[in-house]
């Protein structure tokens, strides 16, 4: 993964950034430390009518039917200038407790597309289980194909671009995965004492502080999280 903050590659599993010194609680630090309540589709910029998100919820529905130990969610939003779309992307993910997904599917099996409404910018930040099948070079190539689209400003199209390009991605690392372990074996397991930067957290949602929340508040946008635009 790259570290996001500097944007150089670093393990996963590694505490600290070796080159900028980063850490997961910075993050804390500037956003909060406990969980988000989100919903796979989570709209808080207006950006999709009523009909657009009834669309996209079935393609997020048909992305498990496809990959049953995965997920994919998507977060529309007006960030603020000091939020940086790479470094809030991955504590969202880290923070976020989906109410419309089973526990038994943990965040380290999501994928989340970010899009920044303000800056017309997106990001996808994706759980260590992915590692084997997703690299930065995947999601910026998916990213590129989608980005016209963003700039439109038709964001239905953007996530399904994206939705298609990352499934057939993850079918084609997949294949090959299955191939080379017929050929090979299965892999070692890498060691349970690894630190996952993706670990869900599942303890104490209900006791996230009012300052936690004001904080995550004041990155989103000043519009109504449920406001529709009409059809």
């Amino acid at each position: 993964m790259r570290c996001p903050r500097c944007v150089q590659t670093i393990h996963r599993s590694a505490a600290q950034c070796p080159h900028c010194g980063f850490v997961l609680s910075d993050l804390d630090d500037l956003y909060g430390s406990g969980e988000v309540r989100l919903r796979r589709l989570s709209d808080m910029a207006g950006a999709l009518r009523l009909k657009e998100r009834q669309k996209l919820e079935r393609l997020l529905d048909e992305f498990q039917t496809s990959f049953p130990q995965l997920f994919f969610s998507v977060y529309y939003g007006a960030l603020e200038d000091r939020a940086n779309i790479r470094q809030f992307g991955l504590w969202l993910l880290n923070h976020a407790a989906y109410e419309d997904l089973d526990i038994s599917r943990p965040n380290d099996g999501g994928i989340l597309l970010l899009v920044d409404l303000n800056t017309k910018v997106a990001s996808i930040s994706f759980g260590y289980m992915l590692d084997s099948f997703l690299t930065e070079e995947d999601t910026f190539n998916i990213l590129a194909k989608a980005h016209p689209h963003l700039l439109q400003g038709n964001h239905l199209k953007a996530a399904s671009v994206i939705v298609k390009q990352l499934s057939r991605v993850l079918r084609k690392k997949s294949r090959r995965a299955i191939l080379q372990q017929k050929i090979f074996g299965p892999p070692i397991n890498q060691s349970s004492g690894a630190v996952n930067a993706l670990e869900r957290i599942r303890s104490n949602r209900s006791n996230r502080s009012a300052a936690e929340q004001d904080n995550f508040k004041s990155i989103q946008t000043t519009r109504a999280v449920n406001k529709e635009k009409e059809p």
